[in-house]
This record gives C-alpha cells, sequence and structure tokens, in this order.
C-alpha cells in the first residue's frame, strides 16, 4: 500500500482543498465550545473505555509513522548530513514514509477528537489544548500542499513525541496510576520539540536562499511564529503543572 500511494494526487487534493482546515476549525470550535455550555448542568462522563481504544489507536498510529519517518530521516542524515534533512522535500514523495505523512496531515483531523474526551468527561479544558490542536491542523495542511522545507523533522518529532504521549493516556484512561515524573517528561519532550520547531525555523531563514531549500517568508514565518508560541504556552503549563503545584505541596 505504502509503494501504491499516489503522492501527487494527495498533494493535488491537498492543494485544492487545503482551506477547509479552517472550516474543520470553526466547526471544531462550535462543537467543544456548543458541547462545554451543555454540560454545565450535565454529570461528567466516565468514557474510560472508549478513551482508552481511542488513545491505543493513536499511539500505534503514531508508533507506525515514527517508524517509517526516522527510517527515512536517518538515511537523509547519514547519506547527506544535517542541513539536507532540514530542506529535504523528498520526505513528502520518498516511497519509504509518504503515505504515513499524508496520513499524518489528515490525523489532525481525527486527533480533535481528544477534546470532546475532556468536555464530555468535565475535565478542565486550557487554552493550550485547543489553540495547538487548531493551529496544527492548520499548518499540517498548509505545509504539506507546499511540500515546504522543515516538514520532515516537524513531522518526525511530532509523530515520536505523540507515540509516548498517546500509550500514556492508554495506561491512565485504563485506570493504571503513574509516576508524576513520567507525565513531567513527556510535557519536557513537548518542550523540547518546539524548540527544535523554533530552530529549524531560524535556519530555514538563513538557508531559504539556497536552490536546496524550499521556502518562503510566509511559510517560515507562519511556522517560526507558531512554534514560538507553542514554546511559551508550554512552558508555562510545565511551570503551573508542576513547578507552582510542588512548591505548594511543599508549602501546606
Amino acid at each position: 500500500m505504502e509503494h501504491s500511494f499516489n503522492e501527487q494526487e494527495a498533494i493535488g487534493w491537498m492543494r485544492e482543498n487545503w482551506h477547509k482546515s479552517f472550516l474543520f476549525a470553526v466547526a471544531y470550535m462550535i462543537l467543544i465550545f456548543g458541547l462545554q455550555y451543555f454540560m454545565k448542568e450535565q454529570r461528567g462522563y466516565k468514557l474510560r473505555t472508549p478513551l482508552a481504544l481511542w488513545s491505543l489507536g493513536l499511539a500505534l498510529f503514531s508508533a507506525v509513522g515514527t517508524h517509517r519517518t526516522w527510517k527515512h530521516m536517518v538515511s537523509i542524515l547519514t547519506t547527506k548530513g544535517f542541513k539536507q534533512s532540514v530542506c529535504n522535500q523528498a520526505f513528502y514523495v520518498d516511497p519509504i514514509c509518504k503515505l504515513w505523512v499524508y496520513l499524518f496531515t489528515l490525523s489532525k483531523v481525527l486527533e480533535l477528537g481528544d477534546t470532546v474526551f475532556i468536555v464530555l468527561r468535565k475535565q478542565k479544558l486550557i487554552f493550550l489544548h485547543w489553540y495547538h490542536h487548531i493551529l496544527t491542523l492548520i499548518y499540517a495542511w498548509y505545509c504539506y500542499k507546499d511540500m515546504l522545507s522543515g516538514g520532515s523533522w516537524f513531522i518526525t518529532l511530532n509523530f515520536t513525541v505523540h507515540t509516548v504521549m498517546y500509550s500514556y493516556y492508554t495506561v491512565r484512561a485504563a485506570g493504571f496510576r503513574l509516576p508524576l515524573c513520567i507525565a513531567m517528561t513527556i510535557t519536557l519532550s513537548q518542550i523540547l520539540q518546539m524548540a527544535i520547531g523554533v530552530i529549524v525555523c531560524i535556519l530555514l531563514i538563513f538557508w531559504m536562499e539556497d536552490e536546496d531549500c524550499l521556502c518562503t517568508w510566509s511559510g517560515v514565518s507562519f511556522s517560526f511564529l507558531m512554534y514560538l508560541s507553542y514554546l511559551v504556552l508550554f512552558c508555562n503549563f510545565f511551570s503551573k503543572s508542576y513547578l507552582t503545584s510542588t512548591q505548594k505541596s511543599k508549602g501546606e
């Protein structure tokens, strides 16, 4: 299936339809905040089994995507070097990972379902969560349609972090308690992912005049501002969730 996948048709479809990511984003906002309003007078649902299965499915999907994309990345790094891994456009059409790059792009719509579980279970819905979901969806579709440089690192790292993150969610949804240090490590890995994203964007600014690097000022600006905002928000989340709360518990 990987080798028979027609990436040119997929890229063509995305170029004609990428703007629909905005429609998905608007529908998502209406749905989650409408559900949140509806749930004000309702008791939260437990949904442990559906959530465990949902998280497990996304964990397995991310794991396969991680394996396929890293296989390509390692090949590029060892044969052509780091700069080519950043500027690499072959990532979108390579027989090893082209299918998984496309599925990754589409999966950003599916991942919006994470928020539905949060709302139906009446858990706290923070700004970082829905902001991150919306912007990542729009950016992933925008990046794929133009096969922008930098996408290889963005997608591979996202697959990698999501493999661990959704595995953690699966175990938690199944009712197992895990040490706080695991949650802290996952958040730190997300912070590292965002920091690398910022660095890649800065490198693209320096390399964008090279013929090997296909990127535009609009694309790099979008990427840089997105990753910088994520970096700030995830650092703030880490501080409030683990550092501030730990200090409070010690004070008590």
